[in-house]
């Protein structure tokens, strides 16, 4: 049973090719700058990389581009497309029509372009790539949103304290993202304990970062909201601030276009970028170092903000058995580690700092033995998510 998984932005599309004999990635890669000039293709496929230029107008020529790929004589895993046996896709937005992944139809293409205004960036490539494999490959779509899994939260931490009549009638509410990551991490957490009735705090952090509150299983709260703007500090993301202050800014320095101001200004200008002018934090990392006081007070915000909001979801869960790092900078940064998990002694986290020196990408366990809260860095596979879920909805 092969499955191709694809992730479409608005201007890439990343897949993998997953034989689930095993679990095993045959290749992958991501197409880039799809409608712009210069696109490229770039392939991974037995420890090498390779990178093909290609004129991509749009996401259909993409698309081509890697099934021609996949069953290409030297670069391809598979002698034609007849052994892809289903595509799982994921989509950014279910808003609360979609509890679960499912099958792809013409009523859930339909209900995905209602809820295209919930995420204008990317649920239009979401949808067109739905729909363009659909057309040329006749075998189960599978649509795994990245909501989905927040559906469990109770109405008193998803609603806002706004008119009933937005709720109703606009569905403004809390949705959060990132699910799957939060769903694999969750699920390799029980497994890790032996049990499914952890009180569990996962954090995926990255340049995009969130913290889930898990009991039994099941969300209850999670850091990102309505967007993936609210919550945490990011590289790029302003996260929990004054509504105030927007006007205030926007009259100050003589901004009128709202929508710029939320997708430029917010996303794409603040979090560690707006403090230190860079988002990576490696890069920050080593300026503050080499003494950049800018630099280290952005890693402070960073970590003080994940700290908090593990605090806060602790209350919620009634207490904590487990906690979870995982995302790009949850999973391979050691120092922000250190930053987050020292002083959470009194939740019963005793962090071991040797244990979590070199940690890499790794399932390692970074809290003491004895520890009252479990602490791992667990690498999260959103892809492998949604290739268990399409197996499970193709029938095959």
């Amino acid at each position: 049973m092969k499955i191709l998984v694809l992730n479409a932005g608005s201007s890439s599309l990343k897949y993998q090719l997953i034989d689930m004999n095993g679990e095993v990635v045959l290749c992958k890669g991501v197409a880039e700058k799809i409608t712009d000039e210069g696109s490229f293709l770039t392939h991974k496929l037995g420890g090498e990389t390779f990178k093909i230029m290609h004129d991509m107008p749009d996401h259909k020529v993409a698309l081509k581009l890697i099934l021609d790929t996949l069953c290409d004589s030297k670069l391809g895993v598979i002698k034609s497309l007849d052994e892809v046996d289903a595509i799982g896709h994921r989509v950014l937005h279910g808003a609360d029509d979609f509890k679960q992944s499912v099958l792809v139809d013409d009523e859930v293409i339909a209900i995905c372009k209602k809820n295209e205004p919930f995420g204008p960036l990317h649920m239009p490539a979401n949808i067109a790539c739905m729909e363009i494999c659909r057309e040329m490959l006749p075998v189960p779509n599978v649509a795994v949103f990245d909501t989905a899994f927040h559906q469990t939260m109770p109405p008193y931490a998803f609603r806002y304290a706004l008119p009933d009549r937005d709720y109703k009638e606009l569905r403004v509410r809390k949705y959060g993202f990132h699910g799957t990551s939060h769903k694999f991490v969750a699920g390799e957490a029980a497994r890790i304990a032996g049990r499914d009735d952890l009180k569990l705090i996962t954090c995926h952090l990255g340049n995009g970062a969130s913290v889930g509150a898990i009991k039994d299983g099941k969300i209850l709260d999670t850091s990102m909201g309505f967007t993936p703007l609210e919550g945490l500090v990011m590289g790029t993301r302003s996260g929990d601030i004054d509504p105030a202050v927007i006007p205030f800014i926007m009259k100050s320095r003589g901004i009128d276009d709202i929508g710029y101001f939320v997708d430029k200004y917010l996303n794409k200008m603040s979090g560690m970028k707006g403090i230190a002018g860079m988002s990576d934090c490696r890069d920050l990392q080593a300026a503050s170092e080499a003494g950049d006081e800018m630099a280290t007070l952005a890693l402070d915000m960073f970590a003080y903000r994940v700290k908090k909001y593990i605090g806060a979801y602790a209350a919620v869960l009634g207490g904590v058995d487990f906690i979870v790092m995982t995302g790009g900078i949850g999973e391979n940064s050691d120092f922000m580690r250190e930053k987050i998990l020292n002083g959470l002694e009194f939740l019963g986290v005793e962090f071991d700092a040797e244990a979590n020196k070199g940690a890499r990408g790794v399932t390692k366990k970074i809290s003491k033995d004895g520890s009252k809260v479990d602490v791992y860095v667990i690498p999260t596979n959103e892809e492998l998510v949604i290739a268990r879920d399409t197996l499970a909805l193709s029938g095959k």
